[in-house]
């Protein structure tokens, strides 16, 4: 038995390396796709961050403010309507690198130094497609940007969703209904003019692994509320939604430009 074990182990080593079948890897094709109008295939590998993050503190709303019209970041700020003494802002970016090199130093110095994060509530998402755009550079970047700095806009409602994996193994048509009655709803309450929203894929950006993170924005606050509720009946909400929030409501009082340089 110990000859045949050395004469194995002597093959093994013998082997070429290279010579066991190795299973065909999948194609990563990681752009964004769409149909033009005449149903072919488009790609874009251009996307959109956008980062919430909350504060409180006892500074002063007027010097938040007064920085942000010196510095002109990226950003809308808001003010938190469940709290007196909070303020929220969104930044988005091509680059997310923007966030480290140029949002990070503008609240660690300055008027925003009187403030603490209120990590629970920082939530990192990116623009993506379904499938079907035919625009994807105004979906994907300019109509994200042009929502989020309309000063027609300035109520807001931000929060993290979490989906169940039973979603996941239902079937492609059920999946599909589901999602078009989710978003036939918001589609209504946009042609309404009531509000607006903002989807983002969370996945692996976030450290409670949410995997979508929404944003409603309207003229005025009810309506908002009233489209989260009218949610809640949706099969996709009332079943296979494991977790929404924390949620924060608040009211631009500022709001950059809608020119996106990063």
């Amino acid at each position: 038995m110990a000859e045949t074990d050395e004469v194995t182990e002597s093959s093994q080593r013998k082997r070429p390396e290279g010579s066991r079948s190795q299973p065909d890897l999948p194609h990563i094709d990681i752009a964004e796709k769409g149909r033009d109008a005449a149903g072919s295939a488009v790609s874009l590998d251009r996307r959109l961050f956008m980062q919430f993050m909350a504060f409180q503190g006892d500074g002063r709303l007027e010097d938040l403010v007064s920085i942000c019209q010196s510095q002109q970041p990226q950003a809308v700020l808001y003010q938190d309507l469940n709290d007196p003494r909070g303020v929220g802002m969104l930044v988005f970016c091509e680059n997310p690198s923007y966030v480290t090199d140029s949002i990070h130093p503008l609240i660690n110095q300055g008027a925003f130094s009187n403030w603490d994060l209120q990590s629970e509530l920082t939530m990192l998402g990116r623009t993506y497609s379904i499938g079907y755009e035919s625009d994807l550079e105004d979906v994907l970047i300019n109509r994200p940007v042009s929502r989020v700095c309309d000063p027609k806009l300035p109520w807001s409602v931000w929060y993290p969703v979490r989906r169940s994996g039973l979603f996941e193994r239902q079937s492609r048509e059920d999946q599909r209904k589901m999602l078009m009655e989710h978003g036939g709803i918001g589609h209504a309450y946009g042609k309404a003019g009531f509000a607006t929203d903002i989807r983002l894929a969370g996945h692996g950006l976030n450290k409670d692994d949410n995997d979508f993170i929404v944003g409603l924005l309207g003229k005025e606050l009810f309506p908002l509320s009233a489209l989260v509720q009218h949610m809640r009946r949706t099969r996709q909400t009332s079943e296979f939604i494991e977790r929404m929030g924390p949620f924060f409501v608040g009211k631009a009082i500022w709001q950059a430009s809608p020119e996106l340089k990063y």
